[in-house]
């Protein structure tokens, strides 16, 4: 038999001490988080890499993280990680029987949109997302009401309810790919206000935009880049879609979460700042340890609600199982399908044009909030 000890919730886990069996088994692990993990905090995560490893081969489990997830889950006991749209890939093909998603809700509804018939567990419920609650689907029902026939893009960062009423979702990396496919003069693209403002600046398709930003996205402004500039002029700057316009204009590259990890792999800046979710630093800092990262900590606080004794309680216990009622999930999977279908865009067309002329967008409703 096992031993087990009791948690703060008086739950029983498998046993979690540090010993020379743990350490020895996950000292590979550590190795290539050395960079980014203090030695004294590693004792910490150890036992729970080592068990969270071992419950998942049991269990035929598959572990998908999101590139925010700190680097003890990222590099310790992911199996695929990834943006947006490399995990609902990823989760469309795997033939694991139990899918656990490190990353907010609406991705782990995702992944159950995708795979009806297998269980989905997120670690913890709560772990939402600013951009994706700024709108329901009562909201698209009443905008394709007033805008009959403008077909409806819905950013995969939206919930199901939401995706059950779009025509075709898209990610950061293919928003622009996804708007010019669909042949149209007009586009609902929804709910991020500036990764709308950023399709339309780069596209002659009327863009019509919801009020809706990424409480870690909008904190950035052009004014912090010029600072950093200030300190170091030959900083490289990266930053993700979900800024605004301004940012992307002061940077040296923007794309997605993927888009940006590619640029740091394949042209190793000697000093950059990833204006997105610090954690990505972490991750990728782990792997390129001769690239210096300035790391401007923005956390996402509900990314953040995903730790190692979450997962290896949601993967012993069942906890946090996400369901989509069947009706909701059968028109959700449609749409995220056809942006499956949609794909990549061209290599060509990877990469933000970041001093885009196109037209702006027009808002047709949402709350706007800043924390400039």
């Amino acid at each position: 038999m096992p031993n087990f000890q009791v948690s703060d919730q008086g739950e029983k886990l498998p046993n979690l001490d540090y010993t020379p069996e743990v350490e020895k088994a996950v000292r590979p692990i550590y190795e290539r988080l050395s960079q980014v993990i203090p030695e004294v905090e590693w004792p910490v995560f150890a036992p729970y890499v080592k068990a969270i490893n071992e419950v998942k081969r049991e269990k035929n489990a598959v572990i998908l993280a999101h590139n925010y997830m700190t680097p003890e889950i990222f590099h310790g006991v992911a199996d695929i990680v990834g943006d947006s749209l490399a995990l609902a890939k990823e989760a469309a093909e795997t033939d694991a029987d139990v899918i656990v998603l490190a990353g907010v809700h609406f991705m782990a509804e995702t992944a159950k949109i995708l795979n009806p018939e297998k269980v989905v567990l997120i670690p913890d419920q709560r772990a939402g997302c600013s951009l994706a609650e700024s709108m329901t689907g009562a909201d698209v029902r009443r905008l394709r009401a007033e805008y009959p026939g403008v077909p409806v893009v819905s950013y995969v960062n939206t919930p199901a309810d939401v995706k059950a009423e779009t025509d075709v979702c898209c990610t950061s990396s293919n928003a622009l790919h996804v708007v010019e496919s669909l042949g149209v003069d007009r586009v609902l693209l929804l709910p991020d206000e500036y990764l709308a403002q950023n399709v339309a600046r780069q596209t002659d398709v009327e863009i019509l935009a919801w009020r809706g930003r990424c409480e870690v996205h909008e904190r950035f402004s052009a004014d912090e880049i010029k600072s950093y500039r200030a300190s170091d002029p030959n900083l490289t700057v990266l930053a993700h879609p979900e800024c605004s316009p301004e940012v992307l204009e002061a940077s040296d590259f923007a794309g997605s979460t993927s888009g940006m990890i590619k640029f740091v792999q394949e042209k190793r800046p000697a000093r950059v700042v990833m204006l997105t979710e610090c954690s990505m630093s972490d991750n990728v800092a782990a792997e390129l340890p001769d690239v210096d990262f300035v790391r401007p900590c923005n956390l996402c606080p509900h990314m953040k609600r995903i730790t190692l004794p979450r997962i290896l309680d949601s993967l012993v216990y069942g906890h946090g199982e996400v369901n989509v009622p069947t009706e909701m999930a059968v028109r959700a999977r449609r749409s995220v399908e056809r942006m499956l279908e949609i794909g990549a865009p061209p290599e060509g067309r990877l990469a933000w044009n970041l001093t885009g002329t196109g037209q702006d967008v027009a808002l047709v409703g949402g709350v706007a909030r800043s924390f400039a």
